[in-house]
C-alpha cells in the first residue's frame, strides 16, 4: 500500500499539471521561484532605449552573456551596480561577452540614464514585465511600501493590467552561454545586497572554459 501511495505522489510531482509555475509573482521577494543553473532561457521580447522590440534568444545567440536584472534607474543600489561594472565591463568583452542589463523601465525611462559614452552595457527594456515573471524573479511589493514608493516618486513603478500593487524584480545576475544555458545565476532578495563585479567575471571566466 505504501508503495502505491509513494508511486501516485511521484505521478503527480512530475505530472506537467504541477509543474512549477515562474510566471506567478511572488507575495514577497523571498519566495520567488528564479531560473537556475543548467536551465535555459524564456523566449521572451524586449524594448530597446528606442522602443525597438528585440528578442532575447537571438541576442544571446549572438555572445554570451552577462546578465542583470534591475529594479529602475530610479534605485540608487541598481545604479551603484551598473557603476560597478564598469570595472569588469572591458575585461568581459575581451572574453567574448556582452552585458545586458535589464529594468521594468519604459524605453522613455531608460533614455534617462546616462552613462559614460565607452561604457557598452545595453540597457532594455521590459514594461510588460514579461522576462521578470518568466526568470522567476517578479514580486509584489506590500501596500505600506507601495504607498511610500509612490509618495516618493509618483506612479512610475510597474503593475500587472487590472492590479495596481507595484510588481519590481529581485535583482539578479545570469552567466549565460550563446545556447541560451545558464551557467551561474545570483539571486539575493536583499535588494541592498548586489553581486560584486569581480565574482561575475570570474564566473563568466569560468564558463567559457567549458
Amino acid at each position: 500500500m505504501r508503495l502505491r501511495q509513494l508511486f501516485v505522489l511521484l505521478l503527480i510531482v512530475s505530472s506537467p499539471l504541477y509543474a512549477l509555475d515562474r510566471t506567478q509573482v511572488a507575495d514577497s521577494p523571498e519566495n520567488v521561484t528564479p531560473l537556475l543553473n543548467g536551465q535555459q532561457i524564456p523566449d521572451v521580447s524586449l524594448q530597446t532605449p528606442q522602443g525597438k522590440n528585440v528578442r532575447l534568444r537571438d541576442l544571446v545567440a549572438a555572445k554570451p552573456t552577462v546578465m542583470l536584472f534591475y529594479r529602475g534607474g530610479w534605485c540608487p543600489y541598481c545604479n551603484a551596480q551598473l557603476a560597478g561594472f564598469q570595472d569588469v565591463e572591458k575585461q568581459l568583452s575581451a572574453l567574448g561577452y556582452q552585458v545586458l542589463a535589464v529594468s521594468p523601465d519604459s524605453p522613455a525611462r531608460l533614455n534617462e540614464q546616462k552613462f559614460d559614452t565607452d561604457y557598452q552595457v545595453k540597457l532594455l527594456a521590459d514594461p510588460g514585465l514579461d522576462a521578470v515573471r518568466a526568470f522567476g524573479l517578479a514580486f509584489y511589493l506590500p501596500d505600506d511600501v507601495t504607498a511610500k514608493y509612490r509618495d516618493w516618486k509618483g506612479n512610475i513603478f510597474p503593475t500587472l493590467p487590472g492590479d495596481d500593487r507595484i510588481v519590481l524584480p529581485v535583482p539578479a545576475a545570469y552567466v549565460l552561454d550563446q545556447q541560451g544555458i545558464i551557467q551561474f545565476q545570483y539571486v539575493n532578495p536583499n535588494y541592498k545586497v548586489r553581486v560584486d563585479p569581480q565574482l561575475m567575471y570570474h564566473a563568466a571566466k569560468q564558463a567559457i572554459k567549458k
